[in-house]
């Protein structure tokens, strides 16, 4: 089985991250596997030692993307693509990650492609989608369970807190959510292999794209950090009054009345 993985280097949102004139300050931040991409990557491994085959992760990014590349061989992952657009894309959206990503697939045989169903840093959850959407396999978004027998899958999708049964086949996009496994820590075996495992690395030319199918359909207009959460408000009285308070305070103080 060929299982591929689509990854994200995101910022560590347990790291303080600096935002000046509008744009975040990556020198000193923290940068990790986006964690919904971690349940991804312990998905394929699982599927792989079931039923055979290869597990490729696949990222896009800079050179310091290796990083991560690095940690899902470690934790178990046989391959790793690194799709370096530093040098060829200043901005890019969803479309743009998808239209690379295309581009790679276009000449792979793939069985089983897992992501994360958000990433935290933009959490659009568009890109596994519209992926999908574009090589014209079935998809399913998170997914809390799978079972494969043959080309049938069987996944469990959570539903707002509920859960829908669905069954598909292969081949097949999915993305997962907490909830599906448990991602395991790369050994320290698991490190030491990992730097012999291959880890491609291939441009925007290598795809055979120019910028005109790249350029990104939406433009950010600003990047701000939420504001600090103020302390709440005791309303005392009687409830008729506190009703009458309620309603005055939301009217003409936060003014969503």
């Amino acid at each position: 089985m060929n299982i591929y993985v689509l990854l994200k280097k995101t910022f560590d949102t347990e790291e303080k991250i600096t935002i000046s004139n509008g744009i975040i300050e990556e020198d000193g931040a923290e940068f990790i596997i986006n964690p919904y991409d971690e349940y991804a990557v312990e998905e394929a491994i699982k599927q792989r030692d079931e039923h055979g085959g290869d597990v490729t992760v696949v990222t896009i990014g800079d050179e310091d993307s290796e990083k991560q590349l690095r940690t899902a061989l470690a934790m178990g992952a046989d391959k790793a693509v690194l799709i370096n657009t530093e040098d060829d894309l200043e901005e890019g959206d969803q479309y743009t990650t998808t239209a690379i990503l295309e581009a790679f697939f276009a000449d792979k045989a793939y069985d089983l492609i897992l992501a994360g169903n958000v990433a935290i840093d933009e959490a659009s959850g568009q890109v596994g989608p519209r992926l999908a959407e574009r090589l014209d396999i079935a998809c399913v978004t998170t997914i809390t369970n799978m079972e494969i027998d043959g080309d049938i899958v069987k996944i469990d999708k959570d539903v707002e807190g509920d859960v829908e049964k669905v069954e598909t086949s292969l081949p097949l996009l999915v993305t997962c959510q907490q909830g599906l496994n448990d991602p395991r820590y790369p050994s320290l075996p698991g490190i030491m292999k990992a730097k012999k495992k291959p880890l491609e690395e291939l441009e925007i030319d290598d795809l055979d794209l120019d910028e005109d199918d790249v350029e990104p359909k939406t433009k950010t207009i600003e990047i701000f950090l939420p504001p600090e959460k103020e302390a709440g408000r005791m309303i005392e009285g009687e409830p008729a009054e506190q009703v009458k308070e309620l309603v005055g305070l939301l009217k003409n103080e936060a003014k969503v009345l």
